[in-house]
């Protein structure tokens, strides 16, 4: 795999999805500690990513929250890490973990099995624009 020289975390997300988009904007600005990069699923590096970490992403299309030399989480694990690292309200997302991963997860599906439907899809991934394009692998 390409060295990333990234010691931050890594979120790989559905470049098509707008939701999920618009999630990822959301992040950057709350990212106040500057500890997230990111990349599509769609994009060579985030394939080289999750073929690197054996994710078969026709099986697995969610968020991926990728520690370099640490660990990878996903759906709704990876969705709570991510929130909890925002610190202040963000913090209180830790009560969620005391609810079963399988629940957890279960609705996280339902969220994106619908996710084109209630929020729409691009044809193509969304370039980022130049204020936020460093934030991009």
């Amino acid at each position: 795999m390409t060295d990333l020289h990234t010691d931050k975390k890594i979120i790989l997300f559905d470049g098509v999805c707008n939701f999920c988009n618009s999630s990822v904007l959301k992040a950057i600005k709350l990212d106040t500690k500057n500890q997230f990069v990111f990349a599509s699923l769609q994009s060579d590096i985030g394939k080289e990513i999750t073929n690197y970490l054996g994710i078969d992403t026709s099986k697995i299309d969610s968020i991926i929250l990728y520690e370099p030399k640490v660990a990878y989480y996903i759906k709704s694990t990876a969705a709570l890490k991510i929130m909890a690292s925002f610190g202040g309200f963000w913090n209180l997302t830790v009560i969620l973990k005391f609810i079963p991963e399988d629940f957890r997860d279960y609705c996280y599906d339902f969220i994106a099995k619908n996710r084109y439907k209630w929020f729409g899809k691009k044809e193509t991934c969304t370039i980022p624009s130049k204020e936020i394009k460093e934030k991009f692998l």
